[in-house]
C-alpha cells in the first residue's frame, strides 16, 4: 500500500478522498491555490502546499507544481479525482515518468478515450453498439450531407476532442446542416483546439444511461450498475439515480456484460464510466470517462462498496477480491447536485456562506466541503454539495430527498435547491418519465 497519497483537486471531492486514504491507513497532501487557503481539504489534510494564485491554470492545472508538491512531501502517488487533470493522459504519464503512482487508468486508455472518434473505432471493434453515424471525422461539406443523408435527419454534430456540450450542434434540415457544422468546428477548435468534428444519428427522446466499471491489473473486470444521468440542462448533469427507472434487471446485465467483456480485451485498469444514450431497448455508446464521476456516490449507497478504495488498492496492485456475482444491488440512490447559482437564472452566485446546516437521518449522505463563514470562491465549478438519499426503493428515495432537501440550508449566497426542489415534486419526475431533453423543457415553462 502506499506510504502518501497526494490529491491533485480541491473542494468535495478532495474530502472524499482523504477519507478513503484515512481508512487505509495512508496519509494525505492537499495542494491549493491561495484562493483555498481557508478550504476544507486543506484543513483537514495531513500536510499541504500552495501550489499557486486563485486562477486554476495557475494552481489545479500548473503541473510542475504539483509534481514538485508530491517530490517535497515524499508522496509515492497522485489521485486526480474528476475535473482538472483526472483525463489528461500527459499528465498521467509525467506522474508515471517522474517515479509516481497515477490513481487511474493507463496515459494510453485516457489518450485513446479522450478522442470521441477512436473511442468510438475502438468500443465498435470490442462489439459494443453505437449510435449510427460517420465513421470518423467528417472534413467537408460533401462528406456531411453524404452522412447526414444517410442516417437521416436530425443529426447530431460533435466535436471529437469535446465535452460538456461544446462544439455540439443539432441540423434538423439539410438546410441548417452547414451552419451547425461551421459552427460546431468554430467552437470545438476555441474550446479544444481541436476543431475535429464527426455526425451521429440525432436521437429526440433517449435517457442518458452509464455504467461504473472497475478493473484491476489481474485482468478481473467487474461493473457496479447503471446510473440515470437523464436530468440536464446544456449537458451539465443536475440529478443522478441508481438503477434507473427505466432498465430491467435484465437489461442491466446484459449491457453489463457486453462492457465488462470489452474492456477486459482491451486491457483497461482502475475506474472507467461508459456513457450511453438508451433510447427503445437499444444502448448507443457515446462516450468513455476514465475518472471517477461525481455522480459515483449513487453507485456506492446501491452497492455498499467504496469506489475510492477500489482506485486505491488497484493502483497499488492489489486484486479486486471479488467477481461479478458477488456485487448485488440494493434499493435505490437518487443525488442532487447542489450549486452556488441562481436558481433561475443559472447564474454563478461566489460568497460569503453565512450558515450552514447538513440533513441527515436514515440513508441521507452529503458530500460537501462548505461550512459556515467559507468563501465560496469565484474562480472554479459552481458546485457546493451533493445529497445524496438511499432507500429501498424508488418512491422512498424520493420521499427521502424531499425531506432531506427541505432540511438543507445554506444562507448567504444563492443555490439551486429551490430547484431541486421542484424538480422531485414534478409528476415527470415522480413516475420515472424523462429524458434527457425534458429539464430543459420544465426549466423553460418555471
Amino acid at each position: 500500500m502506499f506510504n502518501k497519497v497526494l490529491i491533485a483537486n480541491r473542494g468535495e471531492i478532495a474530502l472524499r478522498i482523504q477519507r478513503a486514504c484515512r481508512e487505509l491507513g495512508i496519509p494525505t497532501v492537499a495542494v491549493h491555490s491561495t484562493a483555498d487557503a481557508e478550504a476544507m481539504h486543506v484543513r483537514l489534510a495531513d500536510e499541504s502546499v500552495c501550489i499557486g494564485p486563485p486562477a486554476a491554470r495557475d494552481s489545479y492545472l500548473n503541473v510542475p507544481a504539483i509534481l514538485s508538491a508530491a517530490a517535497i512531501t515524499g508522496a509515492d502517488a497522485i489521485h486526480p479525482g474528476y475535473g482538472f487533470l483526472s483525463e489528461n493522459a500527459d499528465f498521467a504519464q509525467m506522474v508515471e515518468e517522474h517515479g509516481f503512482v497515477f490513481i487511474g487508468p493507463t496515459a494510453d486508455h485516457i489518450r485513446m478515450m479522450g478522442d470521441k472518434i477512436a473511442a468510438k473505432t475502438a468500443m465498435a471493434s470490442l462489439g459494443v453498439p453505437l449510435v449510427s453515424g460517420s465513421a470518423g471525422a467528417v472534413t467537408d461539406m460533401d462528406e456531411a450531407i453524404a452522412v447526414a443523408e444517410r442516417i437521416g435527419y436530425p443529426v447530431l454534430i460533435k466535436a471529437a476532442a469535446g465535452g460538456g456540450g461544446r462544439g455540439m450542434k443539432v441540423a434538423s434540415s439539410p438546410e441548417g446542416l452547414e451552419e451547425a457544422w461551421r459552427v460546431a468546428r468554430t467552437e470545438a477548435r476555441t474550446a479544444f483546439g481541436n476543431d475535429a468534428v464527426y455526425i451521429e444519428k440525432y436521437l429526440d427522446r433517449p435517457r442518458h444511461i452509464e455504467l461504473q466499471v472497475m478493473a484491476d491489473n489481474h485482468g478481473n473486470v467487474v461493473h457496479f450498475g447503471e446510473r440515470d444521468c437523464s436530468l440536464q440542462r446544456r449537458h451539465q448533469k443536475l440529478l443522478e439515480e441508481a438503477g434507473s427507472p427505466a432498465l430491467t434487471a435484465a437489461e442491466r446485465d446484459a449491457i453489463g456484460e457486453t462492457v465488462t467483456s470489452a474492456l477486459k480485451k482491451l486491457g483497461y485498469r482502475n475506474a472507467g464510466t461508459i456513457e450511453f444514450l438508451y433510447q427503445d431497448g437499444q444502448f448507443s455508446f457515446i462516450e468513455m470517462n476514465t475518472r471517477l464521476q461525481v455522480e459515483h456516490p449513487v453507485t456506492e449507497m446501491v452497492c455498499g462498496i467504496d469506489l475510492v478504495r477500489e482506485q486505491i488498492r488497484i493502483a497499488a496492485g492489489q486484486p479486486l477480491g471479488y467477481t461479478q456475482a458477488d456485487v448485488t444491488f440494493t434499493g435505490h440512490a437518487i443525488e442532487c447536485r447542489i450549486t452556488a447559482e441562481d436558481p433561475d437564472t443559472f447564474m454563478p452566485t461566489p460568497g460569503r456562506v453565512t450558515a450552514f446546516h447538513a440533513p441527515g437521518g436514515l440513508g441521507v449522505r452529503v458530500d460537501s466541503a462548505l461550512y459556515a463563514g467559507y468563501l465560496v470562491p469565484p474562480y472554479y465549478d459552481s458546485m457546493i454539495a451533493k445529497l445524496i438519499v438511499h432507500a429501498p426503493d424508488r418512491p422512498q428515495a424520493i420521499a427521502r430527498m424531499r425531506r432531506a432537501l427541505a432540511e438543507f440550508a445554506v444562507l448567504g449566497i444563492k443555490t439551486t435547491l429551490p430547484l431541486h426542489q421542484r424538480i422531485v415534486e414534478a409528476p415527470e419526475f415522480q413516475a420515472g418519465d424523462y429524458t434527457i431533453h425534458w429539464l430543459e423543457r420544465f426549466v423553460a415553462r418555471a
